[in-house]
């Protein structure tokens, strides 16, 4: 259905309501502010705190007070531009960055980096229940962006690839907090989509040596698909010989952070991307200081959403094989199942074109 000026009137979109309660639900598409382009929404990608609002109600302290359109992980195309001239034209394909950065209101938010916007503490982000009212996401046929969130897409870059685009970013920053890997021994600790990614922005980066490690073998294959010179099944004593210059944490518990620890070369850099449960966590901080380890925090990313963009234009970043399945929109409750089997799946899809 369309309203009088063309646009959608409504489309699907998939909500969270609480705790192991989501539904594929109609939605209105409200009028676009004049910063705001409207977008059809391709392909979804499926996060981590996608699952945890739909299986806890919550992710880590953002909790679910109301219905919560999910996901940030998207790609479409502009049908209608920004009204005041901003952002893409009509029919351009587009990614989005889903951070609005913000200092926040009122004398006790704590400082920041100014280079840094993804550390403000205002931040913002697309279906996320940090604040109230919450941030709806865009897993949504129709949805109204602003437009300095869209990136334009080079034609060479189709847009089921361009789906990994955001989480892409992610591996990209946590590996730029190491620095200069070239010619250097890196190990990944957690081969899920993060994971995977990182084996692959490490490719890239000319890491010598890229060992990677995880719980299933599944990933792992991944993981070699995508870059990996060395996959090592978690709990094997090989791990113990790797000896890495860098290591990427990102399994997100505390057994992979000690593992990492103990697998980082003494002077070593351990960058922990995996979101670890807030509160304390058991950490073999004593090896890491006698070792001289740079423990380092890798959260979310900022422009280097444009270099992914551009390396995945030009081939020099290989992803594909992080995609795993992808399910048609109405199948949305069944992708979500699928996600949530980390031993199965590694990045999963929602098309929401599928089906017309």
């Amino acid at each position: 259905m369309r309203t009088v000026a063309g646009l959608p009137a409504a489309g699907p979109a998939v909500v969270a309501h609480a705790a192991g309660d989501l539904r594929i639900e109609s939605i209105p598409l409200p009028a676009a502010r004049p910063d705001q382009a409207v977008v059809e929404i391709a392909y979804g990608g499926i996060c981590g705190s996608d699952l945890h609002y739909w299986l806890h109600g919550a992710a880590g302290e953002s909790v679910l007070k109301a219905p919560m359109v999910l996901g940030h992980e998207i790609v479409g195309t502009v049908i209608r531009a920004a009204a005041d001239g901003s952002g893409p034209a009509e029919g351009a394909p587009v990614a989005v960055h889903p951070a609005t950065p913000g200092p926040g209101e009122g004398p006790d938010f704590p400082r920041y980096p100014e280079n840094r916007p993804n550390l403000s503490p205002g931040c913002t982000y697309l279906g996320s229940a940090a604040r109230f009212p919450h941030t709806d996401g865009a897993f949504s046929r129709y949805v109204n962006l602003p437009s300095r969130m869209l990136r334009v897409l080079p034609a060479s870059l189709g847009l089921k690839t361009a789906a990994l685009i955001e989480p892409a970013s992610v591996a990209w920053h946590a590996v730029a907090r190491a620095g200069d890997i070239r010619g250097k021994t890196a190990l990944v600790v957690g081969c899920g989509p993060i994971g995977t990614l990182t084996v692959a922005v490490l490719k890239r980066a000319g890491a010598a040596r890229i060992v990677a490690t995880d719980l299933h073998r599944k990933p792992l294959e991944t993981a070699r698909a995508v870059g990996a010179d060395e996959v090592i099944e978690a709990g094997d004593n090989a791990l113990a010989t790797v000896e890495a210059d860098v290591v990427i944490e990102s399994s997100g518990s505390h057994h992979g952070l000690a593992t990492a620890i103990k697998a980082a070369a003494r002077g070593g850099k351990v960058v922990m991307v995996g979101l670890l449960p807030s509160g304390p966590q058991p950490v073999l901080i004593s090896l890491a200081i006698t070792r001289e380890l740079e423990l380092l925090g890798s959260f979310r990313f900022n422009d280097e959403i444009d270099e992914v963009i551009a390396a995945l234009g030009d081939g020099s970043l290989f992803v594909d094989p992080v995609v795993t399945h992808v399910f048609p929109l109405e199948r949305g409750l069944e992708a979500f199942e699928t996600a949530r089997n980390s031993a199965e799946s590694g990045k999963v899809l929602l098309d929401f074109a599928a089906g017309g």
